[in-house]
């Protein structure tokens, strides 16, 4: 009889050691796409046996092992000569514990290399976000095989399709294949190029969970989760980038607002009016701890570490009056010359607001409106109607916030929009 308990375990263990399978099934048979592939299959093959025969006594050690027979039978078919299959033959065959094809038995050890595994997550994550895929394929990919997750997982956490997700993956190692991308941590100037690729996926994820795009939620927590915990792993295996720590530093310190920006039913509460004895003081205390060992480096912080620092300038301020605008103002000017987008110009008009007046802002922001690069989205006008009402202008307020909520995506984001339109008719 199958045992519920089975199927809880495959997916506790795969959560937690999927990336080390695909890292070790990679650096054996020198095939991403394939390791992939075999991991996903020794998952099928322990989904079924699992509940029927109970769980292994070590159950990442059996996932490997089914992994890497599977490896074999693939190349065994391509060829009984070729010198992959029989290297790896002799590996598995020393002493006897793992030739053949017979079913892995509960207790059997499989031979693991501590030293190996960190870099074989690092070079999951490297590969993952290889410059030569598109954005949505690298984050589809870093969180079916770094992250664990399931395709119909990552759909549900950006609300499309499986089989677009499905496709994303499969597109993404057919054409890590036919750039012939090793499964190796890159080196020197290569490295330093692809670590931004690495740390734009876990941002990009980490975006999507905190400030849902659309749906009904806020704040997807598992997705925002996910990518804190890619971010510490990052930060462990590259403890001398500066802007790993940035970027950790940031997931940190934002996601310790979490607990008060939503209300009792998941209504979105604004930062003046939340709760700041919520506020996460332990992630506020590893926020800080990562931006401070940022800056020790001393080459200055990066676009990530620079977020971090706002962000911090909020979690230290005991209410949105008593925050340290200028500085905020100063950080968002250093971060529109390091990395220069309308959205950071956007906010540093709030935060010119806040620091010199709505007047000040209004004046940023109409230039943005003019140059149209933030033409569909609801944050222009959105912040365009807060400055028009503080001035008195209600009538321009209420044109700009009724474009914001024809705009906006999401439910929750949608309704608030709506209630400061009512406001402005009352």
């Amino acid at each position: 009889m199958s045992d519920p308990t089975g199927r809880k375990a495959v997916a506790a263990v795969w959560r937690i050691e999927s990336a080390r399978i695909v890292g070790a099934l990679s650096r054996y048979t020198g095939d991403f796409a394939l390791a992939e592939d075999l991991a996903q299959e020794a998952l099928a093959e322990a989904l079924v046996t699992w509940p029927r025969d109970g769980v292994p006594r070590n159950p990442a050690g059996w996932l490997l092992t089914v992994g890497r027979r599977r490896a074999i039978d693939a190349f065994r078919r391509r060829s009984a000569l070729d010198e992959r299959y029989a290297a790896l033959a002799h590996d598995l065959g020393e002493g006897g514990a793992f030739a053949g094809s017979a079913p892995a038995r509960h207790d059997e050890d499989v031979p693991w290399d501590p030293d190996q595994i960190d870099d074989d997550i690092l070079a999951l994550m490297f590969v993952s976000c290889h410059p030569v895929l598109s954005r949505e394929a690298r984050v589809a990919l870093t969180l079916r095989v770094v992250g664990g997750l399931t395709s119909d997982e990552i759909a549900r956490a950006f609300l499309v399709p499986t089989a677009t997700v499905q496709a994303r993956i499969t597109r993404a190692k057919k054409t890590l294949g036919a750039a012939r991308v090793p499964f190796a941590v890159p080196t020197g100037q290569e490295r330093a190029q692809r670590l931004g690729s690495v740390l734009s996926a876990i941002y990009v994820i980490f975006t999507e969970g905190s400030s849902a795009s659309s749906g009904d939620d806020l704040i997807r927590f598992d997705l925002a989760g996910e990518a804190q915990r890619l971010a510490r792993v990052l930060a462990r295996l590259v403890p001398d980038e500066p802007e790993v720590h940035g970027l950790l530093a940031l997931l940190e310190l934002t996601a310790a607002r979490f607990p008060a920006r939503t209300g009792p039913d998941g209504e979105p509460v604004l930062l003046e009016h939340q709760d700041r004895g919520r506020w996460d003081r332990a992630a506020i205390r590893r926020g800080r701890a990562a931006l401070a060992r940022a800056e020790k480096a001393g080459r200055g912080l990066g676009a990530y570490g620079l977020q971090a620092a706002i962000a911090e300038c909020h979690s230290v301020a005991p209410s949105v009056g008593e925050t340290n605008w200028e500085r905020v103002v100063l950080l968002y000017e250093a971060l529109g010359r390091l990395a220069p987008s309308p959205v950071v110009e956007l906010n540093r008009a709030v935060a010119v607001s806040m620091a010199q007046g709505p007047a000040a802002a209004l004046t940023i922001v109409d230039e943005l409106a003019a140059a149209g690069t933030l033409a569909n989205s609801h944050l222009l006008p959105t912040v365009r109607g807060e400055l028009l009402a503080r001035m008195g202008r209600a009538d321009e307020a209420r044109g700009e916030f009724e474009a914001a909520v024809s705009l906006c995506g999401n439910e929750r984001e949608r309704a608030v929009l709506a209630d400061k339109l009512a406001d402005l008719g009352r």
